[in-house]
């Protein structure tokens, strides 16, 4: 418990710091759309693009690993779209918004730390694989599903949809950069030590802003607003993708316990604060996303010391 409150609470912290500091008059209302540019245009892609550059290829291609990590995601991500279509009528780009509230981790903040605490540096693989899933391909194919759904209102040719949306996907920089990075350590130079230095400098940067940034938006915003599907996302987080996480893990890793351990570890994490940069950034579905990244956050105290319980993890 104590190693969890060790990593949740600062977490919760600089979140509540955003909210003070708005609430205050601190900072301008206009902050968290200053913060946002600032993530999504250099913190955010400058971090990706370290953490693909230096990157063992042969590490992260676990087979078995990634197929049970992503079949859980597959799996609350599609039941997260049918429920937002079904039960709250939301519209293509929102219901993708919903589904991957569901499955984006906060692999980098929470993740990082409880693996190295509890297993020490040589687990840290796994970790970097979830996160490259999370930055990469969830981001890759919400941005996507948010393209597509602001488009296809517009009419027009489906051919040029297409192009339209793969040239805005195109130039993403949270989605160029870590494409950037694996196509950098493919070819096994290594990063010259003041790109290092720079990168580790702005990076970590990117966190912090995005959680302050949140923050910031919930000023005056009530926090009843939405909370059925805040409460469903929030249950899909922190108790149906570790679950269903668990039953591909046990399948496919039950004869590495470490490592199906740090599979449902991955999975059941609260929702990741970057992901609200995304949603900011192209106005869909804003503050439901802030709300869920804020209550899964304060619960998964709660929902990962029974992780730790049931997993026997000391």
């Amino acid at each position: 418990m104590t190693l969890i409150i060790n990593v949740v609470l600062p977490v919760f912290a600089i979140l509540g710091a955003g909210y003070f500091a708005g609430r205050l008059k601190l900072v301008c209302e206009g902050g968290s759309d200053a913060l946002n540019g600032f993530v999504y245009y250099f913190a955010l892609p400058i971090l990706l693009f370290k953490a693909m550059a230096q990157v063992d290829a042969a590490t992260v291609l676990n087979g078995s690993y990634i197929g049970a990590y992503l079949a859980g995601q597959a799996v609350t991500f599609g039941l997260g779209i049918a429920l937002a279509w079904i039960v709250f009528r939301l519209s293509l780009a929102e219901a993708a918004s919903h589904g991957t509230v569901g499955i984006y981790g906060n692999v980098g903040y929470m993740g990082i730390p409880l693996v190295l605490a509890v297993f020490g540096e040589g687990a840290l693989p796994p970790v970097v694989i979830a996160t490259i899933i999370n930055a990469a391909f969830n981001i890759a194919v919400l941005t996507i599903f948010i393209e597509i759904g602001q488009r296809s209102g517009q009419g027009g040719h489906s051919g040029r949809m297409v192009r339209d949306v793969l040239w805005a996907v195109s130039k993403n920089p949270i989605l160029v950069a870590p494409i950037l990075g694996f196509l950098w350590a493919l070819t096994g130079a290594p990063l010259p030590q003041p790109l290092i230095t720079f990168g580790s400098i702005f990076g970590a940067a990117a966190g912090p802003c995005a959680l302050f940034s949140i923050g910031l938006f919930l000023v005056g915003k009530p926090l009843s607003e939405g909370r059925a599907e805040v409460a469903l996302m929030t249950a899909l987080k922190l108790v149906f993708h570790p679950i269903v996480t668990f039953g591909f893990a046990w399948w496919l890793l039950r004869d590495q316990l470490q490592l199906m351990t740090i599979c449902v570890l991955m999975a059941a994490l609260p929702t990741g604060a970057n992901l609200f940069i995304l949603a900011q950034r192209y106005g869909v579905y804003v503050y439901r996303t802030s709300t869920a990244i804020l209550a899964s956050t304060v619960l998964s105290v709660a929902t990962l010391s029974v992780f730790f319980l049931l997993f026997e993890v000391r």
